[in-house]
């Protein structure tokens, strides 16, 4: 009886031992297998290149522009020479707005005299029309201001939202969520309670002379007004002199929406060998605003999507499921290229297992986050945790929160989303300006970027959730 039980312990033992061998092995494989991921992107890689010619010889590429039907066809030439398994283009609609004429903003009459400030019109803003219009200033910080002053002191008046990002916040990207929203929606806001325009400070922690443009949305039976953002310098120095007296601002734009226009949503894939209806995306916008070069919003973001599958291909890696690549149109000002897509994917009763999003700049990478409405989730978190050890000793983390607006709309294929996380301290700085240009991205840093997402992209179609 001891001699038998002694024989199972020892076969136990040594089941146990050939079974922890088997996993050592397997991460010493998945790690070798990583380590030769970054070797081929940072020797390898095409990301800066393509970046390079996105914005330098093409530009900025607002949707429903000459220049945004450009980068389509390039960024489509370039996946059609990496030997996919298939390169299509996808129709979508998309608002085409105009800037029109340089934008003035002046200080009329003030304690100082005269002074011109350094001025955008706002995504989807109208214009003030040939003349421009003069009218008193008056500040808030926050939109409920608005309700507590009244209609009586704000009619007739240019509200001037100045509430400065959270400089606190370690996270830039909480800061800006804790600011933007008077962007969004004080146009609309202010216009309700009879405000002739708005200004709207910067969304930076940066103090310059560089405008920020972005987004607004006027909400429906709003009369739309004319909505303007200035300078962190000019709203510092407006809200010195409202303090003193009161101020008078001529404003003058053109910027106008011609319509919807065709446009394309750009896709590549490799398709699976064992699982080609499971499908893990890697993608990023190709719009961008009509000032700068769309530099690191979002051209990094594309040409990190683009230039995983090129890794992939190089590395002779041939994927269990499909990965594909998707460079959405319009996530600026309207999102149809992500709607689009989703909506065409659930006609065809696709599952994305995955999608990775990274449209936060090609600065030094920091990890991911990640969501799903999968009851399951938690459990497949605990999965995604268990890659810590293979990434972390490349700096990146693995952690719960937001993923990226153009794969939003996959959310109910319950898959679980990514947002790729760059060091985000600098990143508003350059967000939605005219210096948001290719000399503001590190090569090296970018290229890290491909490699971070290619290893998330390995793993998670070797081992699935």
């Amino acid at each position: 009886m001891k001699n038998q039980l002694l024989l199972f312990l020892c076969c136990f033992l040594w089941a146990q031992i050939k079974l922890i061998a088997q996993k050592n092995d397997k991460a010493d494989e998945d790690a070798f297998f990583i380590r030769d991921i970054y070797n081929t992107a940072l020797t390898k890689g095409q990301s800066y290149p393509w970046l390079e010619y996105l914005c330098t010889k093409i530009g900025h590429r607002l949707s429903g522009s000459a220049q945004s039907l450009a980068a389509v066809e390039y960024t489509r030439q370039m996946l059609d020479t990496l030997g996919l398994d298939s390169v299509w283009l996808q129709p979508c609609m998309v608002p085409h707005w105009s800037r029109g004429d340089k934008e003035i903003v002046r200080i009329s009459q003030s304690a100082m005299g005269s002074i011109d400030l350094h001025a955008l019109a706002l995504g989807n803003s109208i214009g003030t029309g040939p003349e421009g219009l003069s009218a008193e200033v008056i500040e808030v910080k926050r939109l409920d201001e608005l309700e507590t002053l009244g209609r009586d002191k704000i009619a007739g008046k240019i509200v001037f939202f100045n509430r400065p990002l959270d400089p606190t916040q370690l996270n830039a990207f909480a800061a800006y969520g804790g600011a933007v929203d008077q962007r969004g929606l004080g146009a609309s806001r202010a216009s309700k309670m009879g405000a002739v325009a708005v200004l709207v400070r910067s969304m930076t922690t940066r103090l310059d002379n560089d405008p920020h443009t972005g987004s607004t949305t006027y909400e429906p039976g709003v009369t739309p007004i004319p909505a303007l953002g200035i300078s962190t310098n000019d709203a510092e120095t407006l809200s010195r002199l409202l303090r003193q007296d009161q101020v008078r601002v001529y404003i003058r734009n053109t910027s106008r929406m011609l319509g919807m226009k065709q446009s394309y949503n750009v896709i590549g894939e490799i398709k699976g060998s064992e699982k080609p209806r499971e499908i893990i995306l890697v993608g990023g916008h190709l719009d961008s605003w009509d000032v700068g070069q769309g530099a690191h919003d979002d051209g990094a973001g594309c040409v990190h999507a683009m230039d995983v599958l090129q890794v992939m291909k190089r590395m002779k890696y041939r994927p269990k499921r499909t990965i594909r690549c998707v460079l959405f149109m319009n996530e600026e000002n309207g999102l149809m290229g992500g709607k689009t897509y989703a909506e065409i994917s659930n006609q065809q009763h696709e599952f994305h297992l995955a999608a990775i999003e990274s449209d936060r700049g090609g600065f030094t990478p920091r990890g991911f986050t990640c969501e799903s409405e999968d009851k399951s989730f938690d459990q497949k978190f605990k999965r995604i945790l268990a890659w810590t050890d293979l990434l972390g000793p490349y700096g990146l983390h693995l952690k719960r929160g937001g993923s990226g607006a153009d794969i939003s709309p996959l959310r109910g294929q319950k898959g679980v989303l990514f947002g790729f996380e760059p060091d985000s301290q600098r990143y508003f700085d350059y967000h939605h300006t005219a210096i948001d240009n290719f000399d503001a991205v590190n090569k090296r840093e970018l290229e890290l970027g491909v490699a971070s997402m290619a290893a998330l992209v390995y793993l998670l179609d070797k081992y699935g959730l």
